[in-house]
């Protein structure tokens, strides 16, 4: 894959700010990829099976719903249906990404697969996607939640409880900031605000992840006010 021509044509520029944006969220990721290693041993799940999972499925959220449910004594159709809900926000995100890929079908499922919450966010250029740049975001969150995710595996609890030092606060404060440089217009404050609403008034109320997908309202929303 090295000498893909596809690889060839990617502009450093853009790889290289990629992954300098999501450098400090880096940081939280491996912590949090130790955190679901531990989980999912303490699950059952054997110590190949998480890795694989991180390779594979590369979505945290869902990740850990599903061993937090085999943990708890659930089947396995459970912790499959709690994985689903959760990612059903990447049906959006998805469709944000698609115009932006290029390549033949292989190269576009590949870069696809990098597309997640944190490199869709830094690649957002004028309400579109940079390819480039998510590539990039999306190759070093990968290598940081796998390599997270094979230390807890191995490492165990000895590694202790991110929360402890902290980093559970750091995806909100990331995105967060994230966020701000999004807002720039009116119809863009409305959708931000009313997501943010709805969110806040679904999570005492609902299973999590939930909220989150409930959220994307606000973007419909803000269609009705005037840009």
């Amino acid at each position: 894959m090295a000498d893909s021509p596809a690889i060839r044509q990617l502009p450093r520029e853009g790889l290289v700010a990629g992954m300098r944006a999501v450098a400090p969220i880096a940081i939280a990721v491996l912590a949090f990829g130790a955190s679901f290693g531990i989980l999912a041993r303490d699950a059952g799940m054997g110590t190949v099976a998480p890795i694989v999972m991180s390779l594979t499925t590369f979505a945290g959220s869902a990740q850990f719903a599903v061993a937090s449910v085999l943990e708890s004594g659930g089947a396995v159709a459970a912790a499959i249906a709690a994985a689903v809900m959760l990612n059903l926000r990447y049906l959006a995100v998805g469709t944000s990404v698609a115009p932006s890929l290029a390549g033949g079908k292989l190269w576009r499922l590949l870069v696809a697969q990098l597309a997640i919450d944190e490199s869709w966010a830094v690649s957002q250029r004028d309400g579109r996607v940079d390819r480039h740049r998510m590539i990039g975001a999306g190759l070093v969150l990968l290598i940081a939640w796998c390599a997270g995710t094979v230390a807890g595996v191995v490492g165990g609890s000895a590694l202790g409880d991110p929360s402890d030092y902290g980093l559970d606060a750091m995806f909100p404060a990331l995105f967060l900031a994230l966020l701000v440089g999004q807002i720039d217009g009116r119809r863009a404050r409305v959708a931000a605000l009313a997501g943010g609403l709805i969110a806040l008034a679904l999570t005492p109320l609902v299973p999590p992840g939930l909220p989150i997908v409930a959220a994307s309202a606000g973007a419909v929303i803000a269609l009705g006010v005037r840009a």
